[in-house]
């Protein structure tokens, strides 16, 4: 009987032969997030100790997919994917990236858009190619179910924000300031007629006791409205950026090697004789 502990430094060295920038990658931000966490307990701030922890595990999500779905990521996915997580969950909420670099969040959406296409697209494209399940599924529309995918994950993260904001004032959804809005609550009849304020400079917040505070904020505050569709908006661009390409890719079968940096394959599957490809298949005929 093979001894255990052999066994798993045979398979260390055989993942760090096939997957020495994905490795390296992984210890390094893993090591990192360590020290954050060691820093964070000393610190005695349990929330982003919680956030190390959370992020740790995420970390060892795309080898157990593998393990269990028997696929193969691209390395360039999975080290995106480490870097998107360190970056989100490290470098956005402990280190503030999202408050220094206002533009922070607007590319983490983006990146997401753009992966979150390309793992719809491969859901159905494995299954596509699979020798054990026969799907005949047009590029146009393995396209459009990764952009659905893609959004669909959007919007329910907006309503993760939404609803951490609405229990714990967590203000994930940022604020915004504005200096117009249009509001039918201050119509004087009561109507559906909106009133235009203009040219905002500041709000007086007015609390039950009397207490009266200017902001001091140079307008009006707006509560996440102008950040969540922000962020769906590059998640669409994100969305359709991967859906055209992934389009293109399947139509020529292989070919795109930019597209199989972001796609993973099953292990133990082959692709059917009579391929998914409808145009490959005329054109046989006409041959």
């Amino acid at each position: 009987m093979e001894h255990p502990k052999r066994t798993k430094r045979e398979e260390l060295k055989t993942l760090w032969k096939e997957k020495k920038a994905v490795t390296a990658v992984y210890i390094f931000l893993r090591t990192s997030v360590v020290l954050v966490m060691l820093a964070q307990i000393f610190n005695r701030n349990f929330e982003n100790v919680f956030l190390c922890v959370l992020t740790l595990f995420l970390f060892a999500m795309p080898s157990l997919l593998e393990r269990k779905l028997d696929i193969d990521l691209p390395n360039t996915l999975e080290i995106i994917i480490l870097l998107f997580i360190y970056a989100a969950e490290i470098l956005g909420e402990i280190g503030a990236y999202y408050v220094t670099f206002p533009y922070w969040d607007t590319v983490l959406h983006t990146m997401n858009g753009f992966l979150c296409a390309a793992i719809g697209f491969s859901l159905l494209d494995i299954l596509n190619r699979t020798s054990r399940v026969r799907f005949h599924l047009s590029p146009l529309y393995l396209a459009i179910v990764a952009f659905c995918f893609s959004m669909t994950v959007g919007v329910v993260w907006e309503f993760f924000e939404c609803t951490m904001d609405q229990l714990f004032f967590l203000d994930m959804q940022k604020d915004s300031i504005v200096h117009t809005i249009g509001t039918i609550l201050l119509d004087p009849a009561g109507g559906n007629h909106p009133v235009v304020l203009r040219n905002i400079t500041d709000v007086i917040v007015v609390q039950s006791d009397g207490t009266q505070t200017a902001l001091g904020l140079g307008g009006y505050l707006d509560i996440g409205l102008l950040d969540t569709m922000e962020d769906l908006f590059v998640n669409f661009i994100g969305a359709l950026l991967f859906s055209i390409i992934g389009y293109f890719y399947v139509r020529s079968r292989g070919k795109g090697k930019f597209v199989k940096r972001f796609i993973p394959v099953p292990n133990n599957s082959t692709l059917p004789s009579d391929t998914l490809v409808p145009e490959a298949k005329s054109n046989n005929k006409d041959s």
